[in-house]
């Protein structure tokens, strides 16, 4: 976790880390005397050793410790679900070809609490689009879990069209969570009367004023045929001089208007995928080239557990400071990655910093917050 954090993702690393004085603090070893941390060989069987029991338990753990990231229950929670690729580097275990992204390929889930930039469960998946039956699966057990930690706390749930299956809102309505999905277009919602009315309105305001484009709402009840009820239906509609644009989004919510359920909180799930791209790219959490899936879904684990370390001195930062904001990049170059001197003595270790380091009152500050209390 460690390693991963300070962007050694790779195994093999870990050879030349091991004897490394940083990375032995860290674990709450002595920086040069003593054996020294696992080899690569050992991280390697260490990945291969969990079982599918072992790795739900952990999963399971995960979300136990968004929960207990919250000093107290929240009154409300929006989780972001969404699936992206991660192209594999052979014939792994759940590997598929998906047509959609031209690659052989995995798609992990990946949930996050957006609004706070807390991941909540990550899940490696084959590489095709999950079915309603397997999503429904998914979310009904990420609840049950979430309520056994925090019974009265109103769930929601968005994402784009995968997850707006009729499995999934006929599992949602009979839990009470609610939900905003994205809605695929289709020969009935674009012949939908409401929809129409505003459609046509607002092409003929852009071409009285010339605009180069014109944004409205509308909203009906709609009901597929492999829906149980009719349901909310929002559309943004978009008219511009390339033509008419509309986007559908279905939801449980009753208050709010079209443009609030649209703008302010369907278009919120944009910020999941940064985060997404956030443990992908400056975790690097596609490096899973394990041939076994159990190995890989233990490295996104791993992966996860970096990101929350990341996110906890991004958090416990002064909301003054330069850095508060900073990426995860940056945060390991200026304040993981930083030459020092250390040295072991009989009775103390001592981590000296350059006397021109920028971040010295930055890391005086967070050594403060980041002490454990007393106990």
């Amino acid at each position: 976790m460690f390693a991963i954090a300070c962007g050694y993702e790779d195994a093999d690393d870990l050879d030349a880390l091991r004897d490394d004085p940083g990375f032995r603090l860290a674990l709450g070893k002595l920086p040069e005397s003593g054996a020294g941390l696992a080899s690569q060989p050992t991280m390697s069987r260490w990945e291969n050793a969990p079982t599918t029991r072992e790795l739900a338990s952990m999963m399971a753990a995960m979300i136990d410790i968004y929960c207990a990231s919250y000093p107290a229950p929240p009154t409300a929670v929006t989780l972001d679900i969404d699936d992206t690729c991660d192209v594999v580097h052979g014939y792994q275990q759940l590997s598929f070809w998906n047509g959609h992204h031209g690659e052989r390929c995995f798609l992990p889930i990946h949930i996050y609490d957006t609004a706070t930039g807390r991941p909540v469960a990550m899940l490696l998946r084959t590489g095709k689009t999950p079915s309603g039956k397997e999503a429904a699966g998914h979310i009904r057990r990420l609840v049950r879990h979430l309520r056994r930690n925090w019974p009265d706390t109103h769930i929601t749930i968005r994402g784009d069209g995968h997850y707006g299956r009729p499995e999934v809102m006929a599992y949602c309505d009979a839990a009470r969570v609610d939900y905003v999905f994205g809605l695929p277009t289709n020969s009935a919602l674009r012949a939908d009367p409401a929809i129409v009315a505003v459609a046509d309105a607002c092409a003929v305001k852009r071409a009285q004023r010339q605009c180069p484009v014109l944004r409205n709402y509308a909203e009906t009840r709609y009901g597929a045929k492999t829906w149980k009820c009719q349901r909310r239906v929002v559309a943004r509609i978009e008219a511009s001089t390339l033509g008419m644009d509309i986007r559908y989004v279905v939801t449980s919510l009753a208050t709010g208007s079209a443009e609030h359920i649209y703008d302010t909180l369907y278009c919120a799930r944009g910020q999941a995928e940064n985060l997404i791209k956030r443990h992908k790219s400056q975790l690097a959490s596609d490096r899973t080239s394990c041939r076994s899936a159990n190995a890989n879904q233990m490295r996104l684990i791993l992966h996860t557990a970096a990101y929350w370390l990341l996110w906890r001195i991004q958090q416990a930062m002064p909301r003054t400071a330069a850095l508060a904001s900073a990426e995860f990049t940056t945060l390991r170059l200026r304040l993981l990655k930083v030459a020092a001197r250390v040295v072991e003595s009989a009775s103390r270790i001592r981590i000296a910093f350059a006397s021109a380091c920028p971040d010295a009152d930055l890391f005086r500050a967070l050594v403060l917050r980041l002490k454990p209390a007393p106990t």
